[in-house]
């Protein structure tokens, strides 16, 4: 690690691996908080710094500086899981796309969830499109037990009690009979099932259609494509955008 007077060569740890395609600045921390990560084989600490020169290594694994970004839009099939591994060995998005550098899937579609998904090595990206401070809206076909009435609608358009607190108002229509096409900017574990649970209406098939501007129906399940560098722009503009 740098000497006190290198500190202003250095950057803050967790922000080095976040730009190098770790994870978010916020799970960057969470692992140096963990003991995971080593910097020059020193166990680090959060708030520790770290400088080009220096070997940083998360679980073992060498963190390469300025790595090169990839960025993948990935329809997630039902069934694969939005991880980049899974210790039972079951099939996760990262293998659907290729092998050569190290990515992340981008949020989280519950198991059971399909449709869009981005892949990638890009910590900043991933902090801006899944950090609640940011508000970034992705649109869900969900297909529902039932024929939700007006008043469901209306309940779900302007906020449902869940355990974890009142969701903020999402963009609602019902394009098809029972058939509700929902846009949030929140990003809650298994959101939009338990918001229609809530109003009395069990989802039965849940699709991820758009992420911000980014959509593709010509992506077929399990397919993958890269992103543009005018669609990776677009997202941090969103972001930014939309900020708080």
């Amino acid at each position: 690690m740098p000497q006190d007077g290198q500190q202003e060569q250095a950057e803050r740890l967790h922000k080095v691996m976040a730009r190098c395609g770790v994870a978010s600045r916020r799970r960057c921390e969470e692992l140096i908080a963990a003991g995971r990560v080593t910097v020059n084989g020193t166990i680090a600490r959060v708030g520790d710094r770290a400088e080009p020169a220096d070997l940083v290594e998360v679980d073992g694994a060498v963190v390469t500086w300025d790595a090169a970004m990839v960025h993948y839009l990935v329809n997630k099939p039902r069934g694969v899981l939005s991880a980049a591994s899974d210790d039972r060995g079951r099939r996760c998005v990262t293998d659907l796309v290729p092998a050569a550098v190290r990515v992340y899937p981008v949020g989280r579609l519950d198991a059971d969830s399909e449709g869009l998904i981005i892949v990638t090595n890009d910590g900043e990206l991933t902090h801006r499109l899944t950090h609640p401070s940011w508000g970034v809206p992705k649109e869900y076909l969900a297909h529902v037990d039932g024929m939700p009435a007006r008043g469901a609608l209306a309940q779900l358009r302007t906020g449902v009690a869940l355990d974890d607190g009142p969701t903020a108002p999402a963009v609602v229509s019902m394009p098809q009979p029972s058939v509700l096409r929902i846009v949030i900017h929140e990003g809650r574990n298994r959101q939009i099932r338990r918001m229609c649970d809530a109003v009395g209406h069990p989802v039965v098939r849940l699709v991820r259609t758009r992420i911000g501007s980014l959509t593709d129906p010509a992506l077929r399940p399990g397919e993958h494509r890269p992103l543009t560098a005018d669609e990776v722009r677009e997202l941090h503009r969103a972001a930014k955008r939309l900020s708080r």
